[in-house]
């Protein structure tokens, strides 16, 4: 599938869907950047353990914003 088909299929969502998708999708970015920011600054200092804690920290914001908590 191509981007011209995946948004033709995109923009017949109902308007929550698309929102949800808009959030899923900002997730997939922060933590792509995230992982970037980690390697660009990779130490032995972090452990696997503070890598995924922090990504959950991130999680549970995005979640409490959208959720509107």
């Amino acid at each position: 599938m191509n981007f011209s088909q995946i948004l033709q299929i995109v923009k017949q969502l109902p308007a929550n869907d698309k929102i949800k998708l808009s959030k899923e999708l900002e997730k997939e970015a922060i933590d792509s950047k995230l992982t970037r920011l980690l390697k660009s600054f990779k130490t032995n200092d972090l452990s696997e353990e503070m890598i995924t804690r922090e990504c959950e920290i991130v999680r549970e914001k995005l979640y409490q914003k959208s959720h509107g908590k």
